[in-house]
C-alpha cells in the first residue's frame, strides 16, 4: 500500500471515529435532558437501577478478570486403607498383583533418591527424539511412523548441575487401538516426579484434556512446543503466548523445542536434475533443560509427597473400579440365583397370566441380597414399597412380559411347546431379572433406594427383546426345569 493511500485511510478512520463520539456524546446529552425532565420520584428510581446496573457490571468484570486460583490436586486416601481394600478384594478372588506391586515401585523410587521424568505426549510429536537429544547416549528407538514406542523405557541423564535424572520414554496417546499403551503411560506419568507434555502445534481438545488431567494429580509440569525451527520468531512467539493463555497456568513453564531428528528433502542439481537429501537436524533443548532444572532443584526428597500422592490417587482409581467390577459380577450371579430360584417355584404357582410377583419372600430376599452387596441400608418399609411398584407394574405389563416370553421360548425347538408351566416360569425369570438389574444399576449410581428410578429402568428392561439377554434366560429356564 502506497503512503497516499495509507494516509488516505488514517484520514478516514479518523473522521468516522469522530463522528461517532460526536453522535454518541449528542444521544448522551438528549438522554440526559429526557431523564432530568423526569418527575423527582421517577428520577431517583431510574438513577437507582442505573447505579445497581452499573455496579453489577462492575462487579461481574471483576469476577470474570480475577486470577484464577489453580485446583487443590486430587487428594488420595492413605496407603493403609488402600492396602485393606486391595487385601480384601485378594481374598474374594480378584487380580491385584499389578495394583500391590505399583505400592512397592513407589517405595523402590523413593529408597534411590533419584528424580524420575516421564515425558508424555499424543503419538508423533517427536517423544523419543527429544529424549535421545536430552540424554545423547541412550539408545532410542524412533522412526518416522507414528506408535513408535510399545513399551515403557527408561533412560539415565545428568542434569547441568550434575543431578541424576531417569527419563521414562512413554507411548503416545491419541492412537487407534493404543488404549492399553496409553493407559501404561498415564501410569507412568503419575510414577514421575515431573513431567514434560510434548505437542507439535496448537493444543488440540485432547491434548487440553491431558493437560487438565496432569493439572489435578499436581503434577509439575513443562509444556513443550517441539519442531518450533519451522517456524519464524515472530510464529514462535505468537504461538507460545496462545499457548500460554489457553492452557491457563496449568504447566509451570511453557518452552519451545527442537528435538532434531532426521529430515529429508530434495534438492535441485545444476545440471537440472534433482537428489534426495537425509541429513539430522541440530537439537535445541536448552531452554526445555533449564525449565525441567529449576522444577526439580529442590531435589526428589521435597518432590516425593507431591509424588506419592499421585500415584496412591491413580491406585484409588484404579482399585475402585476392579472394586465397582467385582461388585458388577457379584450382582450378576445373585440376579441369576434368585431368578433360577424363581422359575423352579413358578412351576408350582397357579396359572400362567395372574400376579408375577406372587413370590415375595424371593422378591424380598433379592432386594436384601443386593442392598447388602452396595453397603445401602433399606428399610421392610423401603421394600415394600418398591415391591408394591414392581406388582403394579408387572399387573400393567403382563401381556407384554408374555408376549416376549412367548416369542423367546420358540427359539428353542421342543421347548416352546411343554405348556403354559414354561412360559410362566420364563416369565418369573424375565421379571426377576429385570427387577435385579435395574434395582443394581441403580444402587451402584446413587448408593440408595431409588424407587422411581428403579422402577423406570424395570420397565425398560421388561420390554428389552435383545436376543442375548432372552436367549440366556431361556437357557437358564431350561437348566432349572432340567434340574427341578
Amino acid at each position: 500500500m502506497s503512503r497516499r493511500l495509507r494516509l488516505l485511510v488514517a484520514a478516514v478512520g479518523i473522521a468516522a471515529l469522530a463522528w461517532l463520539l460526536v453522535a454518541t456524546l449528542e444521544r448522551a446529552i438528549a438522554l440526559a435532558q429526557r431523564f432530568m425532565a423526569l418527575p423527582e420520584g421517577l428520577r431517583w428510581l431510574v438513577g437507582g437501577l442505573l447505579a445497581v446496573s452499573v455496579l453489577a457490571g462492575i462487579a461481574l468484570g471483576a469476577w470474570w478478570l480475577r486470577p484464577r486460583t489453580p485446583r487443590a490436586p486430587v487428594q488420595a486416601p492413605d496407603r493403609a486403607s488402600l492396602e485393606s481394600r486391595l487385601a480384601e478384594l485378594r481374598s474374594s478372588g480378584a487380580e491385584v498383583e499389578e495394583l500391590r506391586s505399583e505400592l512397592g515401585e513407589l517405595d523402590r523410587r523413593r529408597a534411590t533418591g533419584t528424580v524420575h521424568l516421564a515425558v508424555f505426549g499424543e503419538i508423533s510429536t517427536g517423544k523419543s527424539t527429544l529424549i535421545k537429544a536430552l540424554v545423547p547416549n541412550a539408545a532410542v528407538q524412533s522412526d518416522a511412523r507414528g506408535g513408535t514406542t510399545r513399551d515403557v523405557a527408561h533412560y539415565t541423564g545428568t542434569a547441568p548441575d550434575g543431578t541424576g535424572w531417569v527419563i521414562a520414554d512413554v507411548p503416545g496417546s491419541a492412537e487407534a487401538g493404543g488404549e492399553a499403551r496409553e493407559q501404561m503411560a498415564r501410569d507412568e506419568v503419575l510414577r514421575a516426579h515431573a513431567v514434560i507434555y510434548l505437542c507439535a502445534g496448537d493444543l488440540t481438545r485432547a491434548q487440553a484434556s491431558e493437560l487438565q488431567w496432569l493439572g489435578d494429580f499436581g503434577k509439575p509440569l513443562v509444556l513443550a512446543l517441539n519442531k518450533a525451527d519451522q517456524w519464524s520468531a515472530e510464529e514462535r512467539a505468537h504461538i507460545t503466548q496462545h499457548l500460554r493463555t489457553t492452557t491457563a497456568g496449568l504447566p509451570d513453564a511453557v518452552v519451545l523445542a527442537s528435538a532434531g531428528g532426521e529430515e529429508r528433502f530434495t534438492r535441485a542439481l545444476a545440471d537440472g536434475g534433482s537428489e534426495e537429501v537425509r541429513r539430522q537436524r541440530k537439537p535445541d533443548v536448552a531452554d526445555l533443560v533449564s525449565a525441567v532444572q529449576r522444577l526439580v532443584s529442590v531435589g526428589a526428597d521435597a518432590l516425593e509427597p507431591a509424588r506419592e500422592n499421585a500415584v496412591l490417587a491413580g491406585l484409588h482409581e484404579r482399585t475402585s473400579a476392579l472394586e465397582q467390577a467385582q461388585r458388577a459380577a457379584e450382582a450378576e450371579r445373585i440376579v441369576t440365583r434368585y431368578a433360577r430360584r424363581a422359575i423352579v417355584g413358578a412351576m408350582a404357582a397357579v396359572a400362567p397370566g395372574t400376579d408375577l410377583v406372587i413370590q415375595g419372600v424371593l422378591a424380598t430376599g433379592l432386594v436384601r441380597a443386593l442392598a447388602d452387596l452396595y453397603g445401602v441400608r433399606v428399610t421392610d418399609v423401603e421394600i415394600e414399597a418398591l415391591l408394591k411398584q414392581v406388582r403394579l407394574t408387572v399387573r400393567t405389563g403382563t401381556s407384554v412380559v408374555l408376549a416376549v416370553a412367548g416369542n423367546a421360548l420358540k427359539a428353542f425347538p421342543g421347548l416352546g411347546t411343554l405348556g403354559g408351566g414354561v412360559l410362566h416360569a420364563f416369565a418369573y425369570a424375565l421379571v426377576f431379572d429385570s427387577l435385579g438389574k435395574a434395582l443394581a444399576t441403580t444402587l451402584a449410581a446413587h448408593h440408595t433406594l431409588d424407587q422411581a428410578e428403579a422402577g423406570e429402568r424395570m420397565r425398560e428392561l421388561l420390554a428389552d427383546t435383545r436376543g442375548n439377554r432372552l436367549r440366556r434366560l431361556a437357557e437358564l429356564t431350561t437348566d432349572a426345569l432340567r434340574d427341578r
